[in-house]
């Protein structure tokens, strides 16, 4: 079976953010796609993020955002080789400490999930990179080295941008590096659609909609697609498998590299009964105290067997009655007593759970959710996870990484909710020294990494676009090459909701404006009116 994967996060703080400020734009602008993730100070009132009316949620939203404030950034630059085989990736990872020059909230749930999983406030206190929110105070966005110009210079590049269980993340970062929120959620989303004229992709829509896992929360998602990938490299089939390089850092770059080990996906012999919670949504209100098992690797495989057994059966009866079986459901993979993804969220108050999970874990709401980013990005899930040549200097070369040989990592989905991979908050990876190590039953030992989840994020477009372009291979290759700068039409700029069948429509209706601090805002970025 593969092996571990590793993956090289760079750290940066306000000592070396001027340093590493040209490999970032860089990075950014020679991407096919950029993958971001964010830890938050807090949500606020989880309940009011999960209100029916959609405007109300966004309400909630930007009332959390202007109150809270960002504390590490990941950001993940995915460039497509041209000259490699097919979906062939060159990766860089970075993940930015944070520290908002205001005043703002920070939750004590926050807190203990964040500590929990490796955050050292101590280090963002110290060394966190300093930013202002909403307009501009003073300052030039479009000039200087700072963490806003670097998102103006994310504007510019014009990249797809890809996020998951986003909604909360791109109101944050509006809010934080752009200008204050508008009021209305018509407003937002006509600026959102202006801000990334290439398109929004939210993989926790993309897994639940197009790939229909199991399960979506973040750190799930990522080891089921590194496993399946691995799968079909080791069979030797036809068609596209994503590939991954990252550069490998010498000399004084080598001292600001994180590695994040993402251990192989395998079979544990473990007799203790997993917590249909945490398999269902990453998130559990028990967190480590919890008796049951939380070790993704083994929720996959259970997943995988249940779904192969259901197979089987559903055959003989076919074959007993020899006649129309009833319609399966897109649900009939997950396990026995496993709540169904589009049902409800670990996102969704407690109080709305169905009532299998709910007497299983009777604990309040989720300081965290599996698809969020922190305790408060994980409100998120709540609501509702180059030129190589050009970014690698004398210090950084490439290293192809063969998705054959590795799978799924074991990081936490901290947007899982208590596992996260080291990105963005969501889901949460597990420790440097606890790689190995993250086949424990309870999956929240690591380190809590933004950029990882960015990483894992970002792994998970790659992999979709893979699947589904293979899935629906079939007209002139030439043609499907042509319109690969599409990446998921289907899932153009619609970003997930929890509880709603429907996701969010990114776009600029007829009967909405776009906001004037965002119209000034763009005459600065690309030097004219939208």
């Amino acid at each position: 079976m593969a092996s571990s994967l590793v993956v090289p996060v760079i750290d940066v703080q306000n000592e070396n953010f001027k340093e590493l400020w040209p490999a970032m734009v860089v990075a950014i602008k020679t991407a096919s796609f950029v993958a971001l993730d964010t830890e938050l100070s807090g949500l606020g009132n989880r309940k009011s993020l999960l209100a029916e009316s959609i405007e109300d949620r966004y309400k909630a939203i930007c009332h959390a955002a202007r109150s809270r404030s960002i504390l590490s950034l990941g950001i993940a630059c995915y460039k497509k080789h041209d000259q490699k085989p097919a979906d062939s990736y060159l990766v860089q990872v970075y993940n930015l400490t944070l520290l908002c020059s205001e005043e703002y909230i920070i939750e004590p749930q926050s807190v203990h999930f964040l500590v929990q999983h490796g955050f050292d406030f101590n280090k963002q206190y110290g060394h966190g990179i300093p930013y202002c929110k909403g307009n501009n105070k003073g300052g030039a966005d479009d000039r200087g080295v700072h963490i806003r110009a670097l998102f103006t210079e994310l504007l510019r590049a014009r990249k797809p941008l890809v996020l998951h269980n986003g909604l909360i993340d791109m109101a944050f970062l509006y809010q934080s590096f752009y200008a204050h929120l508008p009021e209305r959620l018509a407003t937002f989303t006509a600026d959102l659609s202006e801000m990334f004229p290439a398109g929004i992709y939210d993989t926790k829509y993309v897994t639940e909609f197009e790939l229909r896992l199991s399960a979506s929360y973040l750190e799930y998602a990522y080891k089921k697609c590194k496993l399946d990938n691995g799968r079909s490299v080791d069979s030797g089939t036809n068609g596209p498998h994503v590939h991954i390089e990252f550069c490998q850092y010498a000399g004084h770059m080598s001292t600001y590299v994180d590695y994040r080990e993402c251990p192989a996906v395998a079979s544990v012999e473990e007799q203790t009964d997993i917590c249909q919670r945490f398999s269902a949504f990453g998130w559990c209100p028990n967190g480590t105290k919890c008796p049951l098992s939380h070790d993704t690797d083994r929720i996959i495989l259970q997943d995988e067997k249940n779904k192969e057994d259901k197979r089987k059966k559903r055959k003989r009866q076919r074959e007993k009655k020899r006649s129309e079986g009833e319609g399966s459901s897109i649900f009939d993979g997950a396990p026995e007593n496993k709540i169904s993804n589009m049902e409800v969220d670990p996102e969704d108050p407690p109080g709305d759970q169905r009532g299998t999970v709910a007497e299983m874990c009777p604990d309040g709401l989720p300081a965290m959710d599996s698809d969020g980013n922190t305790p408060q990005s994980e409100g998120k899930s709540l609501e509702t996870d180059s030129k190589g040549n050009s970014v690698c200097d004398e210090n950084i070369t490439t290293a192809s990484i063969d998705d054959s040989r590795n799978t799924k990592n074991n990081t936490n989905d901290g947007k899982s909710g208590e596992g996260s991979g080291t990105g963005a908050g969501r889901e949460k990876t597990n420790d440097r020294s606890a790689g190995i190590e993250t086949q424990k039953k309870n999956a929240d030992a690591g380190t809590h990494r933004a950029g990882f989840d960015a990483f894992m994020t970002g792994y998970i477009f790659a992999y979709s676009c893979t699947v589904i372009r293979k899935e629906e291979a079939g007209e002139a290759d030439k043609e499907q090459e042509e319109e690969e700068q599409s990446w998921l039409p289907t899932c153009l700029n619609k970003v997930y909701l929890s509880g709603k069948v429907a996701p969010l429509n990114v776009v600029k209706s007829t009967f909405s404006k776009s906001s004037k601090a965002h119209m000034q805002k763009m005459e600065m970025v690309w030097g004219r009116r939208c």
